[in-house]
């Protein structure tokens, strides 16, 4: 297996779905490459897209602020992805062709990492790894065996950022749930 700078490079000229012809840079990740917190959402944005790194638009503050304050942790001890590495076009949803054409990618980086705890951010990220139809506002609120790990799914930051004061309260219940996974302390477990 190679590794998580070897696998960034390889990653950096993909080709594998139409994504990349509209691409500035692939957005492939960004973080302790040993953490065991691993943030997976979506896909990138206009502002990741320009920089090369998840989440560092209004949502990624508000990652960074709920992490901080639930968590007690930053964005240097954890680690971040998303399902597709490049952008889609109007920030349109992941087609399934890209989500499965990008899926390699992430699973080499969740073997990689080798995290603990993995907190999936929105529908797309929460519905690829529990292989469900389910919506994360019926996933979120309990943890679920994944992989030998955990997994918490929450809301995507940019909902809670449209969504107000419930959403709000539900990704800082989530969080702390994980940060619980984290430390060993009991947790609800799904079926």
């Amino acid at each position: 297996m190679v590794d998580l700078p070897s696998l960034a490079l390889d990653a950096s000229g993909c080709t594998r779905c139409a994504l990349a012809a509209g691409r500035t840079q692939v957005v492939f990740g960004m973080g302790n490459p040993h953490a065991d917190l691993f943030f997976i959402g979506e896909g990138p944005g206009a502002e990741e897209d320009l920089q090369g790194l998840p989440f560092v638009g209004r949502s990624g503050k508000l990652l960074d602020r709920l992490m901080a304050e639930e968590m007690g942790l930053s964005r240097d001890e954890c680690y971040i992805a998303n399902v597709v590495k490049c952008r889609p076009p109007a920030n349109r949803d992941p087609r399934p062709d890209e989500i499965e054409a990008c899926r390699p990618w992430l699973e080499s980086q969740l073997d990689l990492i080798g995290p603990k705890v993995v907190v999936t951010l929105g529908n797309f990220a929460s519905r690829l790894l529990l292989e469900t139809g389910e919506g994360i506002t019926r996933l979120r609120g309990r943890t679920y065996p994944w992989r030998g790990v955990v997994l918490v799914p929450t809301y995507h930051p940019a909902a809670v950022l449209r969504g107000g004061s419930e959403a709000m309260a539900g990704m800082r219940a989530d969080l702390v749930r994980a940060k619980m996974a984290m430390t060993g302390r009991p947790h609800e477990v799904a079926p």
